[in-house]
C-alpha cells in the first residue's frame, strides 16, 4: 500500500511548535543543566544584555506565506457619507437653507447648514421658506431681501430633490409636508405679486387714456389767444381763457420762427412746450 502524501506547507515535516523532534536525544555532560536556546532577546554568554530599545522582536516560527487580506475588499456604499444630521439616513448632501425676518427697522438673517437627506432637506426648505413668506416683509429693506432669500433657497431644493430615498438612519426622517405653494402662507406672497402683475398693464392703459384725453398736457397757443399764468415764470402753467374775461392776463402776439425775430419791450416769453412743434417760443403781451 502506498504511503500517504506529506502535509503541505513551508515545513511539511517540522514537529509542532514546542515539541522535540523524534530521534535520540543528544547527551550532555553529567552535572550540567540544560541551557535555554539563545534568541534575539537573550544575550550571548559573557556579553551584557542589550538595551530594550535595541532588541528585535522574535520572528514568527511559521510565517504565513500569503499577506493578510484587506478587511474590506469591497467598498461599502456611502462609506464617506456621514449621513443626515437629523436622522442619520443616507444619501445626504451638504447644503445651507436660508430664512429672513423683517422687524420694522431691524432685520434677521437666518440659516441652517449641515448634511440633509431628501426628506429632512425638503422639510427644512419648506419650513424656512414658509416662515420667510409671512415674516420677511415687515421692514423697508426686507421687501427687496425676502425675494432674494427665496430665490437662493431654490438651489438647495434642487439638490434635495435629486437625492434617492433616505435609508439606514438611526431615527425617522422629518416629514416634508405639503408643498410650499399649497400652504396658506403662500397667499401672503402670491397676492402682492398678483397685484403687481395686474398693476403694470393697468398703468399703461391709464397712461394711454390720459394722453389721448389731453389731461395734464400743455395747451397749444395760437397767435391771438389770451392766457393766464397759474404758476411763476420759472415754472409756467399757462391756461387759455377768453380775451374778454377778467382773468385774462396776456395775449399771444407773435412766434419767433427765425433767429432774427424778437419780442418787443414789455412782452413775456412763453415756453416752447406751448407751441405746435414744441420748439418755438411765443411772445406774450399784457392783455390790458
Amino acid at each position: 500500500m502506498a504511503n500517504p502524501p506529506p502535509p503541505h506547507g513551508p515545513y511539511p515535516y517540522a514537529p509542532p511548535y514546542g515539541q522535540q523532534p523524534p530521534g535520540p536525544s543528544p547527551q550532555r555532560p553529567a552535572g550540567t543543566s540544560p541551557q535555554p536556546p539563545v534568541g534575539p532577546y537573550d544575550p550571548q554568554p559573557g556579553q551584557p544584555a542589550p538595551h530594550p530599545y535595541d532588541r528585535q522582536p522574535h520572528p514568527h516560527p511559521y510565517p504565513h506565506p500569503f499577506p493578510h487580506p484587506h478587511p474590506h475588499p469591497h467598498p461599502q456604499p456611502y462609506a464617506a457619507d456621514p449621513g443626515c444630521q437629523f436622522c442619520g439616513a443616507r444619501p445626504a448632501v451638504q447644503a445651507t437653507v436660508r430664512g429672513h425676518q423683517g422687524l420694522l427697522v431691524l432685520m434677521r438673517f437666518l440659516s441652517r447648514r449641515g448634511m440633509f437627506c431628501r426628506s429632512c432637506g425638503l422639510a427644512t426648505y419648506r419650513e424656512m421658506s414658509a416662515k420667510t413668506l409671512w415674516q420677511g416683509w415687515w421692514s423697508p429693506l426686507s421687501v427687496a431681501v425676502t425675494p432674494i432669500t427665496l430665490l437662493m433657497n431654490l438651489g438647495p431644493r434642487g439638490r434635495f430633490r435629486k437625492l434617492a430615498a433616505p435609508a439606514g438612519g438611526f431615527g425617522p426622517s422629518l416629514d416634508p409636508g405639503r408643498s410650499l405653494l399649497r400652504r396658506p402662507v403662500a397667499l401672503l406672497f402670491l397676492l402682492p405679486m398678483a397685484l403687481v402683475v395686474l398693476a403694470v398693464p393697468t398703468l399703461f392703459v391709464l397712461g394711454a387714456f390720459v394722453e389721448g384725453a389731453g389731461i395734464g398736457k400743455a395747451p397749444t397757443l395760437a397767435v391771438g389767444d389770451c392766457v393766464r399764468n397759474e404758476g411763476d415764470w420759472q415754472d409756467q402753467d399757462l391756461e387759455i381763457v377768453d380775451c374778454g374775461a377778467a382773468d385774462a392776463e396776456y395775449k399771444v402776439t407773435r412766434r419767433l420762427n427765425t433767429s432774427q425775430d424778437a419780442c418787443v419791450g414789455g412782452e413775456m416769453l412763453a415756453d416752447a412746450e406751448y407751441s405746435p412743434d414744441r420748439m418755438t417760443i411765443s411772445c406774450l403781451a399784457p392783455a390790458r
